[in-house]
């Protein structure tokens, strides 16, 4: 197979949500239909006894929610589908942020009971940064929730995002039919089965036919039927180059606990998704169709087998095509580096691989050598752009409960920070660590795996600073007097990037004003989004 045709069977795509939407639910369903699993667990609030497939961390079993993306694969209908299931919990919204940038679509879950929530739209948000395809799946249609016109309005004004319906619901709650196809035309409706594919499908190619009424009452096929018509007279026709452009996000209705109208959903995404596309280095444009490999890490998780002790770095293939025991130029480190036993994911199950191409993720054995946003190539000295650091919410200053472990600590934190789980910043004198998060549950997962992982025993001291700001200025001199001066709130991050820790939005306004040539960043990516992170 050429590498085109590679390229285009792929799919490569996130699933997004706020909290119990359903999104790991919906992930488990696809695996289903794509036949990577037989059952799926139903997930449930409490996951102690039951852990859905893609929540492989000890700490999200125990807490019965997603804290770290977990990566899958699968075959359906001669497609290669990625899958990059994401952490629905605010807290921990900054691992779905870097996973947003190694993904060609998403899809966004969004529950019909509570309608559009706020971590909603700031995935939205991210997502319009890079003009990223979006699918929108309006789940839990077997419970009572929202009308679903109200919900389309809610999302256009909310989200603003211009959408377009594809598949229809027949009644919710407890009266819940099924879906009619707008996209091509015929209703399906299914048999609830939580565990397993329904056995029968039925087709109606006429709605006005008389057909339907073997399945619907006289009073659903009128509702539908008038639904249906004012959908068709108020929405555009639906265009795919706008979805692929980001403009237009198609609209599908269903409930992934009970298989109704995933598959509808998986197919027309399989169908209209984008395959892998160009992507932008700091260089140049990097086309996927280059025979050349290109890839960069975007997340890197460290003990993903405790039984191991091993740290893989996910490195998402750009171009070309990656192959096993071969050597690549790291850009940033200016080394060639081999890889003997790379693998795929089913989410915490790893499989080697021997090769690779464009849209796959892969997970790189990784002895030290990467950090998030490492670039690699057969050569050329490329740098794709940069996946940003975000100002955090919450910070506590790091404290060692077990001097004897100090050594153990130090490896944790700092492998912890490359990983993404929060932010770490060091301030002088005495090596202070201050760590920076979205979230408090980030603090109680950094206090969980430092134990277990490392055998490091800590806790968090509160500090009252309102939000950090990366800070940059043509004046070397003057950078350094309002260091100097601001030597109290001045830390350094993990690269070494000066870090103003405000205390209040006051003291950023008076810094702004004694200090006008500084530009203050809400964003570390300078060269990327930092534009639009720059505090005026």
């Amino acid at each position: 197979m050429s590498l085109k045709q590679e390229i285009d069977k792929r799919k490569t795509f996130a699933i997004i949500s706020h909290p119990d939407a359903g999104k790991t639910t919906l992930t488990e369903k696809f695996l289903l239909f794509g036949g990577a699993i037989q059952v799926a667990g139903a997930v449930k609030s409490n996951k102690i006894r039951k852990t859905s497939t893609s929540d492989f961390m000890e700490i999200e079993k125990q807490r019965g929610i997603s804290v770290a993306t977990s990566v899958m694969a699968f075959e359906y209908k001669d497609k290669r589908v990625n899958i990059l299931d994401t952490p629905g919990h605010k807290d921990f919204a900054e691992d779905t942020y870097r996973t947003l940038t190694a993904v060609d679509s998403v899809i966004l879950v969004v529950d019909s009971v509570k309608g559009v929530e706020d971590q909603t739209k700031r995935l939205v948000e991210v997502c319009r940064m890079r003009n990223t395809p979006v699918i929108i799946f309006i789940n839990k249609l077997d419970r009572e929730g929202k009308d679903p016109f109200d919900l389309i309005e809610e999302i256009d004004t909310t989200l603003h995002i211009q959408t377009r319906p594809l598949t229809w619901p027949i009644n919710q709650g407890s009266l819940f039919k099924g879906v009619y196809n707008l996209y091509q035309g015929h209703l399906n409706l299914f048999e609830s089965n939580k565990s397993q594919l329904a056995d029968e499908v039925i087709g109606i190619s006429d709605l006005h036919g008389e057909e339907i009424l073997n399945y619907l009452s006289v009073k659903d096929t009128k509702k539908l039927r008038e639904d249906v018509e004012l959908i068709e007279g108020v929405f555009e026709p639906f265009d795919v180059e706008l979805y692929q452009a980001g403009l237009l996000a198609p609209v599908f209705f269903g409930s992934a606990i009970n298989n109704f109208g995933i598959q509808e959903l998986l197919e027309t995404f399989l169908e209209i998704a984008p395959s892998p596309r160009s992507r932008e280095a700091s260089e140049r444009m990097v086309a996927a169709e280059e025979n050349k490999l290109t890839g960069f890490v975007f997340k890197i998780h460290a003990n993903l087998d405790p039984n191991h002790r091993d740290r893989i770095a996910f490195m998402r293939v750009c171009s070309g095509k990656f192959e096993r025991n071969t050597f690549y130029y790291h850009t940033r480190t200016g080394k060639k580096l081999k890889f003997a036993n790379p693998a795929t994911f089913m989410a915490n199950e790893k499989i080697l691989t021997s090769e690779a191409y464009p849209g796959d993720v892969i997970g790189l054995y990784d002895s030290g050598n990467f950090k998030i946003g490492d670039t690699l190539t057969e050569g050329e000295n490329l740098h794709f752009k940069g996946i940003p650091s975000f100002s955090p919410e919450i910070f506590k200053e790091l404290e060692n409960r077990d001097p004897m472990k100090t050594k153990q600590l130090e490896k944790g934190i700092s492998q912890l920070s490359e990983e993404g789980v929060a932010q770490l910043f060091i301030q002088e004198p005495g090596h202070r660590k201050i760590i920076g998060t979205v979230g408090d549950l980030q603090f109680e997962v950094i206090q969980f795996r430092l134990e277990h992982e490392y055998g490091a025993k800590c806790a968090f001291i509160p500090l009252k600073f309102y939000k950090a700001f990366w800070i940059t200025c043509d004046d070397k001199k003057m950078l350094e007097t309002f260091m100097h001066r601001k030597s109290y709130a001045i830390a350094k991050d993990k690269e070494g990037n000066p870090v103003f820790l405000a205390e209040s939005e006051w003291n950023v306004t008076l810094s702004k004003t004694d200090y006008p040539d500084i530009v203050f960043h809400t964003i570390s990516d300078y060269a990327g989004v930092a534009n639009e992170g720059a505090v005026s």
